[in-house]
Order: C-alpha cells, then sequence, then structure tokens
C-alpha cells in the first residue's frame, strides 16, 4: 500500500530533514499510545526505537541496501519476537516536483490494513509540511537553547522542533548530566557556568495547576516557578557569554477567572485569584534579564490541546465514549490552542528580535465551552450532551480550583502576534482537535500539504 503528500520545500531539504535529531518524534502521531524511545543515529544503517504499551519495544532497522539519497530510505520491524508475527517495511520516497516541491509516497508492506494506517500518514505528511514552513518563516543561523522542563508536554515538542531546525539544544536536568546536551540544574542554587556559551533560554518547568488547591498544591504551584525562574533570570544577566533571549512561560490565569465576555489582550488589567498573584509575580521573576539588557519574552499560554497531556488527555476517553458534555452551563470562554501551535510560537519568541514582553499565546479564535464541547464530540464522532454539573469539579479540585480551572471565563485575543501577522497552523478549534486526534483522512491522490491548516 502507498501514502503520498506534496511538501511545497526543495528535495533535498526534505530528505535531509528526516536524519535530523527530533524528526522522529515530531512525526509520531499523539493519539498513538507509543513514544519515542531511541532515534536513529543514521538513516543508512541505523536502528530507532519506539515504545508501545507494557514496555514492548518496536525497533525500526534501516537497511543499507535501500539507502539512495536523497530518494530513499528504508526500515523494517526487527524486534525479536514481534517481527515473527507482524511483517513491517517501509519505503520512504522523495521525488522534485518541480521547484521547491517534493513527493512524499510511503510505500508499506504489512498485513495491517490501510485503513488503521491512513490518518497516520496523513498527519506525518501534514505535520512535515508545516514545520518546514515555520523553520522557514523563523529562520536563524544555528543557535544553542537551554530549556528547562524539556521532558514534558511542551518541552518534548519544542525541543524536536528546534533539533530538526538545526538548532542546538541543551536540556537542563535535575539530575546528573547523562549526556553532552544535558547540564545538571539546581533551580534554587544554578551553577554559576549553567548558561555559559547558550544563546537562549527557553524555561518551562514549573509544577503542575492541575490538582485540588490546598496549602500544599498552591505552595507547589508557587515555589516551583518564582524563585526558580528569577534564580534563572540572575544567573542569564551575569553570564558573560550567556543568553541574548530568555524566554518563560506564563499563563492566561494572570486575567482571573471570571472576564466574561470581555476581549483581553495582553494591556487588559490583571484579574484576581491565587492564578493571577502566581503570574504577576512569575512575570516579574523575570525582570532581572530584562534589566540586563536581555530581549525577555512571557508566553501567556492558554489551554494546550493534545491527547498526551493537559484537558485533553483525560477529555478523551470520555468523549470517546459518549460521556462527555459541556462543563456547567457551558458558557465559559476557553482559550485554547494547539501544542504544534505553542511551538510555533516559542519558536518565534527564540528567533525574532522584533518579539518582546508579554505575548498571549491563545489561538485567534476562541469558543466558549458548550462549543468546545460540541466540536470534541463531532471530531470523535459521539455525542456531547451530559452536562457535568457544577459540583463534579468542585468534588474533585476544591471550590478555588474549580473556579480557577474548570470554569474559568477568559475570552483572551493573542493581539500581539496578530498585529506581527503571526500564521497560525490551526485558527480553528475543529482543525486543532481533528489534526491532534487523527480523525482527518488520507488520501493517494497525492494532495499538497505544503501550507497549514
Amino acid at each position: 500500500m502507498e501514502f503520498s503528500g506534496v511538501v511545497s520545500a526543495p528535495l533535498d531539504e526534505v530528505f535531509a530533514w528526516h536524519g535530523l535529531p527530533g524528526a522522529m518524534t515530531r512525526l509520531t502521531p499523539p493519539w498513538q499510545p507509543v513514544r519515542v524511545g531511541a532515534e536513529s543515529d543514521s538513516l543508512r544503517d541505523g536502528t530507532a526505537e519506539l515504545v508501545l504499551p507494557g514496555g514492548l519495544k518496536w525497533a525500526a532497522a534501516h537497511e543499507s541496501a535501500g539507502y539512495r539519497p536523497p530518494h530513499q530510505f528504508v526500515d523494517r520491524l526487527a524486534t525479536p519476537g514481534l517481527s515473527a508475527v507482524l511483517h513491517w517495511r517501509h519505503t520512504h520516497r522523495f521525488e522534485a516536483d518541480g521547484p521547491g516541491r517534493t513527493v512524499l509516497t510511503d510505500r508499506v508492506e504489512t498485513p495491517v490494513p490501510a485503513a488503521v494506517l491512513r490518518s497516520m500518514f496523513a498527519y506525518r505528511h501534514r505535520q512535515l509540511a508545516a514545520d518546514l514552513a515555520a523553520q522557514r518563516r523563523y529562520w536563524h543561523e544555528p543557535l544553542t537553547v537551554a530549556v528547562t522542563g524539556a521532558g514534558g508536554l511542551v518541552g518534548t515538542a519544542l525541543t524536536a522542533l528546534l533539533t530538526t531546525g538545526g538548532h542546538r539544544v541543551v536540556r537542563l536536568v535535575r539530575r546528573t548530566a547523562r549526556t553532552p546536551d544535558e547540564r545538571t540544574w539546581r533551580p534554587e542554587d544554578p551553577a554559576a557556568d549553567l548558561l555559559a556559551g547558550v544563546d537562549a533560554v527557553v524555561h518551562l518547568a514549573g509544577a503542575s495547576v492541575a490538582g485540588r488547591f490546598d496549602e500544599r498544591h498552591r505552595r507547589a504551584v508557587r515555589d516551583s516557578r518564582i524563585g526558580p525562574t528569577r534564580k534563572l533570570a540572575e544567573l542569564a544577566a551575569r553570564t558573560p557569554d550567556g543568553p541574548g533571549v530568555f524566554v518563560s512561560a506564563s499563563a492566561v490565569g494572570f486575567y482571573g477567572p471570571e472576564r466574561g465576555d470581555e476581549v483581553l489582550t495582553e494591556d487588559s488589567e490583571r484579574g484576581d485569584g491565587f492564578l493571577a498573584d502566581v503570574v504577576e509575580e512569575w512575570e516579574a521573576a523575570a525582570e532581572p534579564a530584562s534589566t540586563a539588557g536581555i530581549r525577555v519574552v512571557r508566553v501567556r499560554t492558554g489551554l494546550v490541546l493534545s491527547p498526551r497531556g493537559g484537558v485533553l488527555r483525560l477529555q478523551r476517553p470520555l468523549f470517546a465514549a459518549g460521556l462527555g458534555g459541556p462543563l456547567g452551563t457551558g458558557g465559559q470562554w476557553m482559550p485554547w490552542i494547539g501544542l504544534d501551535d505553542l511551538t510555533d510560537v516559542y519558536l518565534r519568541a527564540v528567533t525574532d528580535r522584533a518579539l518582546d514582553g508579554v505575548v498571549n499565546a491563545t489561538g485567534p479564535e476562541p469558543v466558549r465551552n458548550a462549543e468546545y464541547t460540541r466540536t470534541l464530540g463531532q471530531v470523535l464522532h459521539r455525542p456531547a450532551v451530559l452536562a457535568v454539573p457544577s459540583f463534579g469539579p468542585r468534588l474533585l479540585l476544591g471550590r478555588e480550583g474549580a473556579r480557577e480551572l474548570a470554569f474559568a471565563d477568559q475570552r483572551v485575543r493573542p493581539g500581539r502576534l496578530l498585529d506581527a501577522g503571526h500564521e497560525f497552523r490551526h485558527r480553528r478549534l475543529g482543525d486543532a482537535l481533528a489534526h491532534v486526534l487523527g480523525a482527518t483522512t488520507g488520501s493517494d491522490a497525492r494532495p499538497t500539504v505544503g501550507e497549514p491548516v
């Protein structure tokens, strides 16, 4: 069976991209229950590894006989035991289709039905095209980027986007560093040379906000953000060969949970509540870097859509079973953003010298909760009419947690990005959900996928 698509990028560039660190991560569909265990160091004869449920490994061994750059490489399933019961041989073909266009053809020899694989290859082709387009828009000579929280939902996607764009990522980890691209980071007392030779810092680390808002949880949320951010910003400020840009995660919680129909931009006043207090201090903690002349970008993030984490990870099984529905009245505004659009914002924050200060990282078309749940049900082809009564989230999160999270009402507009002509991969909620949930269908008719949806 074959699956084809056309990417708006030159043949050599498309072929070479597949051999870069992070390529396999970027191409792995988020709805599949697998993760990348190891990437191949060679398309000629290396071996990549996927980790399946239960710890089962899928080893994809590249065949040197099928390596014909820039037109083809081949991998086959080589896991002992598994390969004895399941045949899989995947030929990746690349052909020029006029100036700046490449035809991708994935030929798969396997007993797995084409209907099972079609959405996966459609996703891969769209993802590749959109990634190459974003990397062209925000091109920069290779940078060394230090990232905290690199193993989280956003960090995993972002580091792969950076490395496939030719940048070097240095992961700041809290354990002992194991590779040359890791450095041990002590959040409350970072080493003096932690940021030496680093061009940019992306600070994503912080305890999850989700949870019951008791004193212990509030302390973890606050302490994992404010102090570490200040220490890292101070270190950046005093590192002679350190970063020229400091990008820090932030949150739309700054605006408070009850703003109704008010359109919230980066110039809007802060709201009230615990998260507004935390975000204000969190953003202020990066000020030492700004004072030192470092460009600082604070990314106020909305609800990130991915079945690998966040609210969608919790909702997907319920909605797939037909048990989903609006929260309470469903009238509250939800400032969503697709995971790939968020990583594009971070990529732009690192590379675009004109971008600084606060940036709202949300989709350009926020929706009310009722529309969100209806759209999610439509994407999954399930009814979404079982309204969740207000007391449900209050039991799980407490009254304050339910107010700040489940029933937060924030109509956030990404004003600075829109004013800067930012191109979103997915402007509409339905498109974003369909992409990350594999709800769109592929085709054997070579669709052009060089432009984002």
